[in-house]
């Protein structure tokens, strides 16, 4: 790397300084719903572990003991070694893809007895949202991709590679179906798919899509399929656990239903459900999982683990909803994403606090994180600009106690 190069990094990263957006990793240790940063133990509300599995010693323990009662030969390996076409597809991973089909097909059943949806799943979240529309798009159909305003990085990261002679998109504004309906409208004649994006719980907003709304305007053109992303659904909502398209009855109405394990599943990966000809197409288009080494078996077999429990955690969902609640209940309007509403309702663990400036917003974690609290700052570009925030994270370990210290500081 030449001198020059080397300078104009150095003035870009002062630069990012100057305006309060320069990040740094942080050096933690974790112990339970704690984190010791710099020599200071504080409570973790930063985090995506929703429902408090991530620091839960005695389900760890539960876990290790039954690979304790394998054999040698039947324990999970530590790596896959290759990609799921080579030597990667390992029994452990087959099974988990078997029983999120099952978990599907249980939350569905009330609703539509003759739905069904294959599953795949990949490495992570991202690689999910960066390979899958490209792949989808692959095909030799004129497509117009309409998405939120708000979706996430990775699936913006999916629009731009998606892009070609017969493929566009366009971003209606967050959650203004009015919008999006004039875009689908506006369609040309010629436009022979129309795929919506969208977040069931937007990250950073903490708000949710009107799936039921969507599933009417899918309903108004039969070129509409729906693309919902679940990530910080999933554990969350729904009486099984399985996201907002549980919870709002719309499992059968959505085509590629897109869900993660590293928030409240505590675990790593993620997965999509749909038709198996999808399934089968993305097997063989979709870049991320074709050149990319599986993850390590037994990161599947604890994930299995915890989707074997998560039906059966409805105590720490209704927990989740009051301690969210209770916060979101108590932040002046003014530093809500909405100051026109006075009560709000439950929508997610996501509360976020709003102060607009970074100044500020660095600031109020300082305070935070000197009264105990692991907060953290969330500023452009991961937000829009003016409104820089403290994303405040509940999950089902915190306590009423903790909640209410919390409220006190804000």
């Amino acid at each position: 790397m030449t001198g020059h190069i080397t300078s104009r990094l150095q003035e870009a990263l002062t630069a990012l300084k100057a305006t309060q957006q320069y990040r740094q990793l942080p050096n933690l240790q974790h112990h339970g719903q704690y984190v010791i940063s710099e020599g200071k133990t504080l409570l973790n509300i930063a985090s995506n572990d929703y429902l408090g599995l991530g620091g839960d010693t005695e389900l760890q323990n539960e876990f290790l003991s039954q690979l304790t009662q394998l054999s040698v030969a039947q324990m999970p390996k530590m790596s896959a070694t290759s990609s799921r076409l080579l030597t990667g597809n390992d029994a452990q991973l087959q099974a988990l893809e078997s029983e999120l089909q099952e978990w599907y097909q249980t939350a569905v059943g009330k609703q539509d007895i003759s739905a069904s949806k294959s599953v795949l799943v990949l490495n992570s979240g991202y690689h999910a949202n960066l390979g899958i529309l490209p792949a989808l798009t692959a095909l030799s159909v004129k497509t117009l991709i309409l998405a939120d305003k708000l979706v996430h990085a990775s699936i913006i990261d999916g629009l731009r590679l998606s892009q070609s002679k017969l493929v566009s998109y366009r971003r209606y504004r967050h959650n203004d179906y009015e919008h999006l309906a004039t875009f689908i409208e506006q369609a040309a004649p010629d436009i022979e798919r129309i795929i919506i994006v969208t977040e069931s719980i937007f990250s950073m907003d903490g708000d949710r899509a009107d799936l039921c709304q969507l599933v009417q305007l899918k309903a108004s053109d039969a070129r509409i399929e729906l693309y919902v992303d679940e990530a910080h659904a999933i554990g969350v909502l729904g009486h099984t656990g399985l996201g907002l398209a549980e919870e709002t009855q719309t499992l059968a109405d959505i085509d590629y239903l897109v869900g993660t394990f590293g928030k409240a599943f505590a675990s790593v990966g993620a997965y999509i459900m749909c038709d198996d000809v999808v399934k089968q197409w993305l097997i063989n288009r979709m870049r991320p999982l074709i050149f990319s080494t599986a993850l390590p078996p037994i990161n599947h077999a604890w994930t299995r683990f915890i989707l074997a429990k998560m039906p059966m955690l409805n105590n720490q969902r209704a927990h989740l909803v009051r301690l969210s609640t209770k916060l979101s209940q108590a932040i002046e309007p003014r530093y809500r994403v909405s100051q026109n509403i006075q009560h709000p309702h439950y929508e997610s663990p996501i509360v976020p606090y709003i102060l607009g400036d970074n100044a500020s917003t660095l600031a109020k974690a300082q305070q935070l994180q000197a009264a105990g609290f692991y907060a953290l700052p969330i500023r452009p570009p991961t937000v829009p600009t003016n409104t820089a925030r403290i994303r405040l994270v509940m999950n089902a370990k915190l306590t009423d106690e903790d909640c209410e210290q919390l409220i006190r500081q804000l």
